[in-house]
């Protein structure tokens, strides 16, 4: 079994401080959030970014600047850009992320559309061509992001076709969004058990499934991701104070269950990565 591979999803892009004071908006907040994470033992920074006033943006020179300023403070973090951003956003806005120098390492690939609570999170198949395009040209690992159970099946049928990167594959299983595929153990399994032998995958619980389902991922030989894009609580009812925070619990839990964390030199051979 591989080491752990850790992930912090440290601001996203609809979380705000009236949830959580903690949750950064400027570029010296998003370092000192990326640095508790890597402190901590996460070997990947999952980065939205945004205006110093917490507007989510998608702008190559925002990302440039807290890249550049998080590289900085941690220079063997793998930074993986969004390519999401924030609902409502256009495929081309979406997609400035990678547009910064140098190419990013990996960036997210979203599955497919879905609810997203009272929203619609639209990723239609001619936007999901446009960004495996992208990724192609530039050579960037999509890290896959499912929600529901067919994105799995799209994005794989996608591969196949050429239409995006193809083997080894990265997936990050996001579970327990409204709407969306629920956070349980049986469909973990069963999203793990359909995706290509090679293949490395992360899960991502939702709010008060972020613990829950971190553990089995850990047992299973999977990764994990937590962070306050994900999760703003350390414990039922207690805001966690740093994204650190939530990654050293994991930490915890991967001691407990005998795995060992991986850090992000390791995590680039785990996953087939070059640092740039």
């Amino acid at each position: 079994m591989d080491k752990l591979i850790i992930t912090a999803a440290i601001c996203g892009a609809e979380v705000t401080k009236e949830q959580n004071p903690n949750v950064p908006y400027t570029v010296e907040e998003i370092v000192r959030e990326a640095k508790s994470a890597v402190d901590a033992g996460a070997a990947i920074v999952h980065l939205h970014v945004r205006h110093d006033d917490g507007t989510p943006t998608q702008s190559h020179e925002r990302f440039q600047e807290c890249t550049e300023a998080i590289l900085k403070e941690c220079p063997n973090v793998i930074l993986i850009p969004s390519t999401g951003g924030a609902v409502g956003m256009s495929p081309d806005e979406r997609l400035d992320s990678t547009n910064t120098n140098p190419v990013p390492e990996m960036a997210t690939l979203d599955c497919g559309t879905c609810n997203f609570g009272d929203e619609i999170f639209d990723n239609t198949m001619p936007t999901m061509r446009a960004f495996g395009r992208r990724m192609l040209e530039k050579g960037i690992k999509p890290e896959y992001e499912c929600f529901e159970m067919g994105h799995l099946d799209t994005i794989l049928t996608m591969a196949r076709k050429g239409e995006v990167p193809g083997a080894p594959m990265q997936f990050n299983f996001v579970l327990g969004v409204p709407g969306c595929t629920p956070a349980t153990v049986d469909n973990l399994c069963w999203l793990v058990n359909k995706i290509p032998a090679g293949s490395t995958w992360t899960a991502t619980g939702i709010g008060r499934h972020a613990f829950t389902l971190a553990a089995p991922a850990i047992a299973m030989g999977g990764n994990v991701r937590v962070g306050f894009e994900d999760n703003l609580y350390i414990e039922r009812g207690v805001l966690a104070k740093s994204n650190g925070e939530l990654v050293d619990k994991v930490v915890r839990m991967a001691k407990l269950l005998g795995r060992p964390v991986a850090t992000s030199d390791e995590a680039r051979e785990i996953l087939n990565l070059r640092k740039r």
